[in-house]
């Protein structure tokens, strides 16, 4: 099994990347730059039709990037044939929850497809967020069904995904990947590959610690940032700054990190992830993760409480919901980012229109297949938008949004990311 560590090397392997996603992108385009040859495997037909005429829908790809990597060979494809000979493949697709429990069909369905071109001598890396045990457990399996034997035949490891899209920062490339394989040789080829794409590796000792690596870090996001949450609810009603006092807070060199409050949790991860880790508790184990159920319950009622924040605010300016024009600013689940699922934003939207709400929003980043389900009016950000409305609620801190713009031309704003604080303006901060 030597032989792949020199096509790693000499970067001879070929690469299959199973979805073309926030995260298989990135990794497909940075393997590109390192010299690998690189087939993306994508099946929802607007990606694949727009990857192949070089249209990115990931910011943090841009155009001249997918372009770039075009010309050095990569392709999009929905055919399993074509990922016939693979050296190398990196499973990125979703891990949804369903009625509470994960849903790793998706998973099931890339190793279905690998298992029909899977050759001796070849990687398969997971990556997708999953709870500890999945890589041995079910995607071993699925893929012996090949008649090759894992670590005999073929290496298989975990290494989860950190891309945190929007932030240029902490790239694909400077953040740490923590890798890990079924055996030392599997290891030693996840290690290798990733060493090709990224500054520094970070090996675990099995691949159940490495799904507990990525459960862990979004877990601990989750739970801090239900604290501030509520204790953002708390300090509205007894009459506290809660920002000045995380603002103090953050001064202290030790023992604190700072985590700010909003309109909720969103994305791929935070919502789904730590109840990954909750599921596998309990089913394992018969334990409740009471820190998650707890964070989940306060995370997920925080759109419940910006709509409780806006009703208030229309009944002081003797105005209900039904009928107000309310401008929301951002759909995304972050700023920086056009993604959408599970996005806050979107949550509070649909409870205003559920009340009645004449409901228009601005965000650049959203797609134009952007259907969140309900009306609502996608506008451009600019004075006249901003003048047009009863109220302006603050859900996404985009660059977009200027501070000074919205104060001057909107007549009552509720700021749910505090980015106008010290600024003139009627309304609320959250």
């Amino acid at each position: 099994m030597s032989e792949l560590l020199a096509r790693i090397n000499d970067r001879s392997a070929h690469l299959v990347v199973v979805g073309q996603g926030y995260v298989g992108l990135p990794v497909a385009m940075r393997a590109c730059e390192a010299g690998f040859r690189v087939t993306g495997y994508e099946l929802d037909p607007r990606r694949l039709d727009a990857l192949r005429s070089g249209q990115s829908y990931v910011e943090d790809v841009p155009n001249a990037r997918l372009a770039d990597a075009i010309a050095a060979g990569y392709t999009a494809t929905d055919s399993v044939g074509d990922l016939a000979g693979f050296d190398i493949a990196v499973i990125s697709v979703p891990t949804p929850l369903r009625e509470g429990a994960p849903d790793l069909s998706f998973v099931e369905g890339a190793a279905e497809q690998l298992r029909r071109v899977l050759k001796a001598g070849a990687l398969v890396v997971l990556e997708s967020t999953t709870y500890p045990g999945t890589t041995e457990e079910l995607v071993g399996p699925l893929l012996e069904a090949s008649g090759l034997k894992a670590g005999r035949d073929f290496h298989l490891g975990y290494s989860p995904e950190r891309i945190d899209p929007g932030n240029t920062q902490y790239t694909f490339e400077n953040t740490p990947k923590v890798v890990s394989g079924i055996d030392a040789e599997s290891l030693e080829c996840v290690g290798a590959f990733y060493s090709t794409l990224v500054e520094r590796v970070v090996p675990v000792g099995s691949c159940a610690e490495a799904e507990l690596v990525k459960l862990l870090e979004n877990t601990f996001r989750h739970v801090n940032i239900a604290l501030v949450n509520e204790l953002a609810m708390f300090a509205e009603d007894l009459g506290v700054d809660i920002w000045s006092a995380i603002d103090a807070a953050s001064t202290k060199p030790f023992g604190y990190m700072r985590f700010t409050p909003g309109p909720g949790v969103g994305g791929h991860c935070l919502p789904v992830d730590p109840s990954y880790l909750s599921w596998r508790v309990r089913r394992q184990s018969g334990h409740a993760f009471r820190f998650v159920e707890l964070a989940n319950d306060v995370n997920e009622h925080m759109p419940d409480y910006v709509v409780s924040r806006i009703v208030s605010m229309l009944n002081k300016s003797e105005r209900s919901v039904k009928g107000s024009k309310i401008l929301l600013l951002g759909m995304a689940y972050k700023a920086g980012t056009s993604d959408w699922r599970e996005s806050p934003s979107v949550k509070v939207a649909e409870r205003l229109a559920a009340l009645g709400a004449d409901l228009s929003a601005c965000d650049s980043h959203i797609p134009a297949v952007f259907a969140p389900g309900f009306d609502l009016r996608l506008e451009e950000f600019g004075p006249e938008a901003l003048a047009a409305a009863d109220l302006v609620v603050l859900l996404v801190d985009h660059l977009e949004f200027d501070p000074d713009v919205i104060c001057e031309h909107s007549t009552l704003i509720f700021d749910a990311k505090a980015i106008l604080r010290g600024r003139d303006f009627r309304g609320e901060i959250l």
